[in-house]
């Protein structure tokens, strides 16, 4: 039994390719139930994310040939336009990648939790249309676990590598907590989503959200329990906020130095912390010479960004270590298995000769011949046939001077002496 993943990421294709190659929802139950109907081919589980797609099959052959061919058909697109961006693991490659996939190490931000959840979803999915080999099934269970020995073991997820979660690390340093913090986000775009996310985590319940326009603003509302109001409206709520996190598209500062001053008279000059992640920049430089303003901007979050970058790629040299242990347990649990099917095979073959010469042996008695006689040629026959095959394995060996498969041959044969 082969193993087989075969696949493009963001590091071997463009965008347009990927959305080409991408699975939908949709079509997912089809595409698995085309491929396990495949010659040769056992099981199927496709992953397939904005990163990547992957497929990952066991296969009788090891014929990667007719996936990428079934991969290119099923997407309406040229193999000449497929393969230069489509990568192959077999067996042991193919086991490592899955693992590693599955923990992070493959992802465009090292250590990224999310694609372990996009990987057991894609396990279940394949699960659901029966299409999980016994193999695969193993392959998948022993991944989950390594995934989780690598996140218990390591600091692989501990440090914040996109400046959203930077901006949230840096607001849960300085503040005891955000359950009680009042934050103003500013914008309704995606980095301030994924802000309002973490801070959401983290038990943040007083969020205001201003944008351009309200009606944008109005989703944070209704997922976050956040108030939305519209940038000109900004003046009326900034001393409310004990923090400012910005991220506009805006071409000219939207907090000014007069406006904070404004709002520190109504805070009492209470210290606030704000946070511009914005290019342009949100929020006038000058506010960070007042003195009751804490003021960082996207270049201050992109060195802790950078640091941790650094402390993540240790902690992925931690998690290939733990891969490579996990990774020889599964091949050493796959060849046992060959072991046991070799074994069943060649107990059937030798039942099968014995039944054979038996039945031989007791049409001869039936009919009149002496029972030493058909003893004897019972024995003869069945000697004969046992010493057969390993005879001539022995004699090609050493015809070959392979004396190493001589060696295992006699070794299996109880042959200690020469």
């Amino acid at each position: 039994m082969s193993i087989i993943a075969l696949g493009i990421n963001h590091q071997t294709a463009s965008i347009a390719l990927r959305e080409k190659v991408a699975f939908s929802p949709s079509v997912l139950d089809d595409a698995l139930q085309q491929i396990i109907k495949k010659e040769s081919i056992s099981g199927a589980v496709i992953v397939s994310t904005c990163n990547r797609t992957e497929v990952y099959a066991t296969s009788e052959t090891g014929d990667e040939d007719q996936l990428i061919n079934w991969l290119a058909n099923f997407h309406q697109i040229s193999l000449d336009e497929l393969k230069p961006s489509l990568y192959i693991h077999k067996d042991d490659a193919a086991i490592v990648h899955l693992m590693r996939v599955a923990c992070g190490l493959d992802s465009l931000v090292l250590g990224e939790p999310q694609i372990l959840g996009q990987v057991k979803q894609s396990y279940t999915d394949a699960k659901k249309q029966n299409a999980i080999s016994s193999h695969l099934d193993k392959l998948f269970q022993s991944t989950f676990s390594v995934a989780k020995r690598v996140r218990t073991e390591t600091d692989i997820g501990g440090n914040a590598v996109s400046v959203a979660f930077a901006a949230c690390t840096l607001a849960r340093q300085i503040f005891e907590s955000l359950s009680d913090t009042s934050i103003l986000l500013v914008g309704a775009g995606e980095t301030i989503e994924l802000v309002a996310k973490h801070l959401s985590q983290h038990g943040t319940k007083k969020l205001i959200v201003a944008n351009r326009t309200v009606e944008k603003a109005q989703s944070f509302v209704d997922e976050f329990g956040a108030t939305a109001i519209s940038l000109p409206e900004i003046p009326e709520y900034l001393h409310q906020a004990d923090m400012v996190i910005s991220s506009t598209a805006s071409p000219l500062p939207i907090i000014g130095k007069g406006m904070m001053e404004r709002a520190f008279k109504k805070r009492h000059h209470q210290p606030m912390l704000l946070i511009d992640i914005a290019v342009p920049r949100d929020i006038e430089p000058e506010v960070g010479d007042l003195a009751d303003a804490y003021l960082y901007t996207v270049d201050d979050l992109h060195s802790i960004v950078e640091k941790n970058i650094e402390q993540r790629k240790l902690a992925a040299t931690q998690a290939e270590v733990i891969i490579t242990q996990e990774s020889e347990s599964f091949v050493n649990w796959a060849r046992s298995l060959e072991a046991v099917d070799s074994i069943k095979h060649y107990r059937q073959q030798s039942n099968e000769l014995r039944q054979l010469l038996l039945d031989k042996g007791l049409q001869a008695l039936s009919a009149g011949a002496a029972p030493e006689e058909v003893l004897t040629s019972l024995a003869n026959q069945l000697t004969n046939k046992l010493i057969h095959s390993p005879t001539r394995a022995m004699q090609q060996a050493a015809q070959e001077g392979d004396m190493e498969q001589l060696t295992v041959i006699r070794k299996s044969l109880g042959l200690t002496t020469q």
